[in-house]
């Protein structure tokens, strides 16, 4: 495949050797210093583009990508609020779109384990929940994508949970999601039920950003020849 990377940091870069590892083509790198680069008529040859760049141009760079007719996969997070308005820009372009808070295929594995413990722990009113979420220094949302994920698939199943703050909270109806910011670290969520008997508690521990930019490629290959937005379910077949 000819692939174009959105974003030339730390996680670009990973990219691009999982890519090159699979046989795959780089055929433009996009990032700050070369931003008029990014082009109808460069992107022509294109068969899919990964975005992991911040949540103040992801936006702009996935409706760039539908407008100029490649299938685009974006990792970045903190601009969800808008994921809807993509989807249907998606629809309208008849457009690929995939993306996931987070591309690791553990880590999705871990998204449908949280989902079970949630739905087993909702009659338990005796056990409270907390999330906690450690990425390096240079992170720029908080709490994580991952961690908001997360949290709503708990918020779904724990009724008496209301919202998540992302602060230390009095409420028990707040679900609390503590941030850290620690280097090095590519990424560690944790889901803890505490009560006066017992814990339980399910982490997830990124040893590396090889996982996400494995499953990112993997993204990218499902995209080819489809039609429509879809997730890391999707190209999980979970």
């Amino acid at each position: 495949m000819k692939l174009v990377l959105i974003g030339y940091g730390k996680m670009g870069k990973a990219i691009e050797e999982a890519a090159l590892q699979k046989g795959h083509d780089i055929i433009l790198k996009i990032d700050q210093p070369n931003l008029h680069e990014f082009t109808r008529e460069n992107l022509a040859n294109a068969d899919a583009a990964i975005e992991f760049t911040s949540p103040h141009s992801a936006y702009d760079n996935i409706k760039s990508c539908l407008e100029f007719g490649v299938p685009v996969v974006c990792g970045s997070t903190g601009w969800t609020e808008k994921l809807e308005e993509m989807k249907k820009i998606c629809a309208e372009k008849k457009g690929t779109f995939i993306y996931s808070s987070n591309y690791s295929v553990g880590v999705n594995i871990f998204f449908e384990v949280n989902k079970k413990l949630a739905g087993l722990m909702a009659p338990h009113k005796d056990y409270d929940v907390i999330l906690e979420e450690t990425h390096h220094t240079q992170k720029k949302d908080a709490p994580s994508g991952t961690a908001i994920t997360l949290a709503e698939q708990v918020l779904k199943e724990i009724k008496r949970k209301k919202q998540w703050v992302n602060e230390i909270s009095d409420n028990p109806e707040d679900l609390e999601i503590i941030s850290q910011r620690i280097d090095p670290a590519p990424g560690t969520h944790s889901i803890k039920y505490s009560s006066v008997i017992d814990d339980i508690e399910i982490i997830h521990t990124a040893h590396s950003r090889m996982g996400f930019a494995a499953g990112a490629v993997m993204a990218a290959e499902f995209a080819k020849g489809k039609i429509g937005f879809f997730t890391m379910k999707d190209v999980l077949n979970i």
